[in-house]
Parts: C-alpha cells; structure tokens; sequence
C-alpha cells in the first residue's frame, strides 16, 4: 500500500503514471506525484530504486514506457525546450570540463542559452556570488575540490533563473564540511524555488525537506511530511527500513 499526504493544486513538478520499461526488466510502474511552487522534497529510496529514471523523464532526457511528466505545467515529451526553459537540472556527477576555469564555463553555457550582453554579465556575476565561487573564479575545474566541482554545476543550472530545480545526489561523495556547505546552497535556493532533491542519505531529510516521496524497486511507497514517516515515535531509518524490505 502506498502511503501519501494531500495533493497540490498549482504544481510545478508533476508526475502522472510515469512507467519505464527496459526490455522485460520494469525500471519504474505508475509513480505519480505533484510538487507545489515553493517547496523542497526528498525523493527518497535505496539505491537503483528508479529516482534516477524518475527524474531524467521530468526532464525530458528520457521518454517514458507510459504516462506524463509535466515542469511548469509544460509536459517533457511535446514541449520540452519550454519546460526546460524554467528547469534547472544537476545531474549526479554532472559533465563539467577540467580545463576550463568556473568563469569561462559559465560564459560558455550563458552562450549556449542566449543570453548576451549586460545580461550575461550580471547572471554569471549573480550565480558566482550565490554559489560562491569568487575566490576559485580563475581556476582550472579539474583542479577544484567535489565540493566547489558541486558548486560550479549548481551555478551552472542556475545561470537561466528557472522555477524549479531537481537535484540528483547532490551531497554524494563529499566531505562533512562539503556537505554542509552545499545543504545551505539548497536551503537558500528553496526560498525562492521549487526543488525535488533525490537522495538516499536520511540525513538530506532531516536537513532539508519539507516533503518526502519515498520509492522502491520502481513504485511508489510513501508521500508525506518528514514528521508523517517519522510516525508513531519511530526513527526515519526505522520507517526507510519498513518501507523498502517488502518491495
């Protein structure tokens, strides 16, 4: 049984009966949620769960077997250059070029997306403040820590001001300092933005979300608050557990 909280009305991210087949192998069967203007989830679930697949359909860099998936109302199979145009999308391990400095990839991509002249300028000055990144701006990417490496794809995904942002493991691999710095990098964004955030760290839960979507084995199992998995007294690892050992 699946578990879940209200629905949303205005939703910025929406999922409808999304399912992805390879072969005979089911990577995903009918996960369906919304998220509203202005909030931060977790999309939660134990390794090769599907958040992945999940989130590369919302963004329109895979089709899906069935279903819909909608960014700003603007389904991702028919109209996905004006869904991407509000999308800012980090994938886990993101493509960045080592020889390229943090300012020369950023102008790079600001090209990429039209934008020109003052404005170029001050969305790149903008996005290096946000994630700051003055003091590596000169420097070589491949010679940056995961940690500013992290900041450098955030700013990147940021440079076009979209609503809504998903994050694929954005904390993998990083320090405990590297982890907290990029935690309080999203938590500034959500004010402004929409977030659907994958993960399987619990901790990104507690620091982070005001929502959990939780999935195993490609289906959908809880949709709630943090509080609402944490029910009945018991640990959000306690419930992760429950959630995922039957699926």
């Amino acid at each position: 049984m699946i578990e879940t909280a209200r629905t949303n009305d205005g939703a910025m991210i929406e999922a409808d009966g999304l399912t992805k087949y390879y072969g005979e192998f089911i990577a995903i069967k009918d996960v369906s949620f919304r998220v509203p203007r202005g909030e931060i989830v977790a999309f939660l679930g134990p390794n090769g769960a599907g958040k992945s697949t999940t989130m590369k359909i919302l963004t329109g860099y895979l089709a899906p077997s069935a279903g819909s998936a909608r960014i700003a109302g603007h389904d991702m199979a028919t109209d996905r250059l004006r869904g991407a145009e509000r999308l800012g999308y980090l994938p886990e391990n993101g493509p960045l070029y080592p020889d390229m400095t943090p300012r020369s990839l950023l102008e790079f991509f600001a090209d990429a997306r039209g934008l020109g002249g003052s404005q170029k300028r001050d969305r790149i000055d903008a996005v290096v403040r946000q994630c700051e990144l003055g003091s590596v701006i000169g420097k070589a990417i491949g010679k940056l820590s995961k940690g500013y490496r992290q900041r450098v794809g955030m700013a990147q995904v940021l440079l076009h001001e979209p609503d809504v942002l998903i994050l694929d493991e954005p904390t993998s691999g990083l320090d405990p300092n590297q982890i907290r710095e990029v935690r309080e990098t999203i938590r500034r964004l959500g004010e402004r933005k929409t977030i659907l955030l994958s993960t399987h760290i619990l901790q990104e839960v507690e620091a982070l979300a005001d929502r959990v979507i939780l999935i195993a084995e490609g289906r959908l199992r809880f949709d709630g608050t943090p509080a609402d998995l944490r029910r009945e007294g018991r640990t959000l690892d306690e419930r992760f557990h429950e959630l995922t050992r039957s699926a």
